[in-house]
């Protein structure tokens, strides 16, 4: 009888292997600007889509999202989107993705925006991510581990409002009011810039008075195509906290003269767990598994 419920059991840990597909991550978006963001998600070529890739976040409100194992992909915020009362089209001043709805249909975020980059399960099973300012900048973002193990689990991102002192050549207005910062690279064209063409090395491409703009106010943020010594980290088994506009610390406002967005707090609560979808899949055909499974 041991013998058999010894065979049960390891064909149980099987299955939900199997279901799960190991580790699964959750994201927690939060929305701590004074305006609605629209985040929009991608997964990279050879990862399927996540079941939601686009959505509003009113000032103050989070969504969690479960994402599974061996994830990768980016994830940005849109901002002044607008819904045509005519066509019903759906677009974004910054950070659109081509869609005609709130969700992204597999479109990426047209620069400028601010980038957060995930690859879950990487290399020796660690998390890579990243806050990449290499396509421009439309909104201050950080990402931050929770409850991860080795590798560098550091909180990354660039809590700073650029957009005001953008420089007026990379500077995107509506309503003659910045509202994000292009690359260099956008702006100009220049393989320089973009690290293409002869620049398209480490060796070759170097950082420029303008990436130099972006690092020197986002240390950890990625500033230009080659910029991995300071802006890649890594952890295992975390989940993430993604989060607009968040509160920058009291000696980087006074560095920045206060000239940061308005943020709204955001109770605790909104930070909770949700359940894990896939958790709660596997239960249930566990279950099922286990009544129909014969004792031998």
């Amino acid at each position: 009888m041991a013998f058999n419920q010894l065979s049960k059991f390891i064909v149980a840990l099987c299955l939900i292997q199997f279901i799960s597909g190991g580790y699964s991550a959750t994201f927690t978006i939060t929305n701590k600007c004074s305006n609605t963001v629209w985040p929009g998600i991608l997964s990279n070529a050879g990862t399927a889509q996540l079941p939601t890739t686009g959505f509003a976040l009113q000032p103050g409100e989070s969504n969690s999202i479960a994402v599974p194992a061996s994830w990768s992909g980016r994830l940005w915020g849109r901002t002044l989107c607008s819904q045509d009362a005519t066509t019903g089209k759906f677009s974004c001043v910054t950070g659109d993705c081509g869609s005609s709805t709130v969700e992204c249909a597999g479109g990426g975020a047209a620069p400028p925006a601010s980038l957060a980059e995930f690859t879950l399960n990487g290399a020796n099973g660690l998390d890579f991510y990243d806050v990449s300012l290499v396509d421009g900048y439309n909104l201050p973002m950080t990402v931050a581990p929770q409850g991860g193990t080795g590798g560098n689990c550091t909180t990354t991102g660039c809590v700073v409002d650029l957009n005001s002192g953008c420089p007026s050549e990379l500077k995107v207005t509506a309503s003659d009011e910045g509202v994000a910062c292009k690359s260099a690279c956008e702006a100009f064209g220049d393989p320089m810039y973009c690290c293409s063409g002869a620049y398209a090395t480490p060796d070759t491409c170097k950082p420029s008075s303008y990436s130099q703009f972006f690092k020197n106010a986002c240390p950890k943020a990625y500033s230009y195509a080659y910029d991995d010594g300071t802006s890649t980290f890594t952890c295992a088994a975390a989940d993430y906290l993604i989060t607009f506009c968040p509160v920058p610390p009291a000696t980087s406002v006074k560095s920045a003269n206060g000239q940061y967005p308005v943020a709204v707090g955001v109770s605790s609560s909104s930070h909770s767990r949700t359940p894990n979808v896939f958790v709660f899949a596997t239960i249930t055909l566990l279950a099922a598994f286990w009544r129909l499974l014969p004792i031998f």
